[in-house]
């Protein structure tokens, strides 16, 4: 049997904290080692500078428990996969640091492992590669360090593991694998591994250990429930382990609920913001266990309700062993502190939390908890109403309160402010048919076989950067920073000319961010100075906060377009961020239903198509990479949410003429399951990732039935390498196997801007190279019956 832990849970803790530094401490240090002007000590001293600063702030903000291993250099799932052993024998490098990044960015001879969306969050994830003859060795070296390290500091930690099945339900088969093989087919293996960890773990001292299970929160089958009782019960029959603590967030557990509560685990972690499981039927599932309640969220900016979440947690309390106060995930998924926000609406920051605050928030109730009477016979639970299908709750549905517990302006629920609304189907007009369309178009634009483009961005120099900063901090004045800003249309353009591309881009130099940008230019939304969120690796974005009504008080792209259109005789696209994704990458209010939101956006965005229209720009690209990350993780929900995210689309760009062709990208958010959805938004032309993923949406039946042009990304822009003409013409013929030529569209998976110019110019050239290759080969006679 196994022993039964010594160590009660602490009464307040977090499931993770901001790993990239209040000022991206990380991204400058890892950018550094990636140019070759630090050393990989000088990287792994700045690392443990970030845990300690970490560490230390937990604890003066009075936390009870911090986690530890909980900081990355790139991704925790790739940190789970290197601690397996589970390397790619492409990857291994001269040094662990060399393999781990090759994993991550690949190298100048070997392509990255794919990446795409950690559930449905903006962070990006790399998809570990499992098959039959994957071996693995074990090495809990990078959790027993933590461990040690902040021990040596004076802090008793928490190590945090992904869990192992979410591990292998995240993983895809390695490449070779039979046809019905499934990574989770490896979790007898995977769990050998897990038993020395936990020995290790345990050897060392630790209490306890956090398992990250979220994929239980997502529709499961019964042989994946099953692997679950396996993996727990099994973990949990050893005695050489510290204590359990599963940590599910994102959603209820649903019918994995009495799965894990079954097991031998001793502590469960439940995500009671998203989740909409009353606390009482939680309590009476859990009883015997320790509940950690992630009551605070860890997805939004918006303060807790006090009272309400210490209603819910003393509810809970009568019904289990041990209450203890969490978020309801990770604050990796919010900036660091709010202190620094000096330019804000002091009114909008007494509505918001950030880490920072969401912490001091966890330690405030605990602190009440433990003081607060037993609910009294027949008191209420606060047990949360069913949200509307297809609506993700960003917040909890709670109404906003101060620290004394007054009821603020601002957001509330939608059950409080909206109750019950019918869902009326939006308007928009119809299109002409996608062949009046394409034929229209092709005579109005004139465009050759596998018209070659790009996503939109081009390279963000450090001396445009330079010249943002100094613009905004009053430094440089507008005159002159809108000269920089031609200047670098205008070099986008001529490269783009001198390359052979066929439509054109401005290459969005006055763009800081593909929704900021938006949002700085838009009622309704306020923006931060130092609100950074990690995206994946070393790219970190500020999601504005869309806290009002948005609307657009003046054109946003038109005049710098127009400016390219005048360099050159080539068709210019302008480059529009939807409003599915402007929606999905802010903090947004939660007193409107999530689409009403978004049909405001799109609103905008039709307005901005209108005036693009007008000064002659005939191709508008409207980017939605966020279509799929924002759906929701059970079936139940995801019909309702495609019908209005589709509307909203559309309701934005049905009003052009049909010589205006229509396109649209989505990158790294598994396009490959929302293909009907991907249709329905009736663009003329889809671009998707694929490079990266080596052609995985290709093998989709829907694919060779899409109807519309569609471009497969020929070119992965999230690593350094430069692929050669000859592997981009190895992936264009691949497409071509999967599509007819004239549907096929050349591109990169993504934008460029993270790229240099010396990587983005030899990389255009082998795709262009690659794509005139194969015209010359189309243009041949297929037969000598030609005449």
């Amino acid at each position: 049997m196994p022993a039964v832990p010594t160590t009660p849970f602490p009464a307040s803790t977090i499931l993770g904290y901001p790993r990239i530094g209040p000022d991206r401490e990380l991204k400058r240090a890892l950018e550094r080692y990636w140019d070759g002007g630090s050393t990989a000590e000088e990287l792994r001293a700045a690392g443990a500078r970030i845990r300690e600063r970490t560490w230390r702030r937990l604890d003066a903000l009075g936390l009870a428990a911090a986690p530890c291993n909980t900081f990355s250099y790139y991704d925790q799932v790739l940190d789970t996969a290197v601690m397996l052993g589970a390397v790619p024998g492409r990857h291994r490098g001269a040094s662990a640091l060399d393999t781990y990044f090759a994993m991550a960015r690949g190298t100048r001879d070997v392509p990255p492992l794919r990446m795409t969306k950690w559930f449905d969050t903006n962070y990006h994830y790399i998809v570990p590669e499992i098959g039959p003859d994957t071996v693995f060795t074990p090495d809990p070296g990078k959790p027993v360090a933590e461990l040690r390290e902040a021990r040596a500091l004076g802090f008793e930690t928490r190590p945090v593991v992904v869990g192992p099945v979410t591990f292998l339900l995240l993983s895809q088969p390695a490449p070779g694998a039979p046809e019905r093989f499934a990574p989770l087919d490896r979790l007898g293996d995977v769990l050998d591994a897990y038993e020395r960890l936990l020995a290790a773990l345990a050897a060392e001292g630790a209490a306890w250990v956090q398992l990250d299970e979220p994929a239980l929160v997502a529709d499961r089958t019964g042989a994946e429930l099953d692997a679950v009782r396996q993996a727990y019960e099994r973990l949990g029959s050893r005695a050489d382990r510290p204590g359990l603590f599963v940590a599910s967030y994102f959603g209820d557990l649903g019918e994995a609920l009495p799965v894990l509560a079954g097991t031998p685990v001793e502590a469960v972690g439940v995500d009671l913001v998203r989740g909409r499981t009353p606390v009482e039927a939680l309590g009476d599932a859990l009883a015997g266990k320790t509940v950690v309640a992630g009551v605070v969220s860890g997805r939004d900016v918006w303060r807790t309700d006090r009272d309400r979440a210490l209603d819910r947690l003393r509810v809970l309390r009568e019904r289990v062993e041990r209450v203890v106060v969490s978020t309801s995930c990770s604050l990796q998924h919010v900036p660091h502190s709010l202190e620094p926000e000096t330019g804000l609406d002091p009114a909008l920051v007494a509505r918001m939390a950030f880490a920072d605050e969401k912490v001091t928030e966890v330690v405030e109730l605990a602190a009440l908890l433990a003081t607060a009477p037993p609910v009294a016979g027949g008191e209420p639970g606060e047990s949360g109403a069913p949200e509307e299908p297809g609506e993700p709750e960003e917040s909890g549905g709670t109404r906003r309160t101060g620290g004394s517990g007054e009821v603020l302006a601002g957001p509330v629920p939608p059950a409080e402010a909206h109750p019950a609304p019918a869902v009326t189907p939006p308007v928009w007009e119809s299109r002409s048919p996608y062949a009046v369309r394409a034929a229209a178009q092709a005579e109005h634009l004139g465009l050759p076989p596998l018209p070659v483009t790009t996503i939109g961005s081009f390279p963000q120099t450090g001396e445009l950067r330079a010249a943002r900063a100094a613009f905004a901090a009053g430094e440089l004045d507008e005159g002159a920073y809108e000269e920089r800003v031609r200047a670098e249309i205008e070099r986008a353009v001529r490269l783009q000319e001198r390359l052979g591309l066929d439509v054109l881009v401005h290459g969005e130099p006055e763009r800081n961010d593909m929704v900021q940008y938006f949002a700085e230019h838009l009622d309704g939304f306020a923006v931060t100075r130092h609100g950074w969120v990690q995206s994946y690796g070393s790219r970190c974005t500020r999601p504005p906060i869309l806290h009002g009504d948005v609307g657009r008080p003046a054109p946003i792209t038109v005049r710098w377009a127009e400016y390219a259109r005048s360099l050159t005789g080539r068709p210019v696209k302008g480059i529009l961020t939807g409003p599915v994704t402007i929606v999905a990458w802010s903090f947004v209010r939660d007193d409107l239903p999530l689409r009403e939101v978004a049909f405001q956006v799109a609103d905008a965005v039709r307005a901005e198509i209108a005036d693009l229209e007008a000064a002659g720009i005939s191709i508008v690209q409207v980017d939605e990479p966020a279509l799929r990350e924002l759906m929701p993780l059970r079936r139940a929900g995801q019909g309702a949410y495609l019908h209005w995210a589709v509307a909203a689309y559309r309701r934005a760009t049905s009003g052009v003429d049909d010589r205006t062709q229509i396109h649209t990208h989505l990158c790294y958010s598994d396009a490959d399951q929302i293909l009907a959805a991907i249709d329905a938004l009736d663009a003329d032309v889809t671009s998707v990732e694929s490079a990266r993923s080596r052609g995985r949406i290709l093998g989709e039946p829907m694919v060779r039935d899409f109807a519309r042009g569609l471009g497969p990304g020929v070119y992965d822009i999230h690593s350094p390498r430069v692929p050669g003409p000859e592997e981009v013409g190895d992936l264009l013929d691949a497409v071509l196997r999967a599509l007819p030529a004239e549907r096929v569209w050349v591109n990169p998976d993504c934008g460029l801007k993270t790229r240099t110019y010396a990587q983005v110019e030899a990389a255009l050239a082998n795709v262009v190279t690659a794509a005139r290759r194969l015209r010359e080969t189309l243009a041949q006679p297929s037969s000598s019956s030609s005449v």
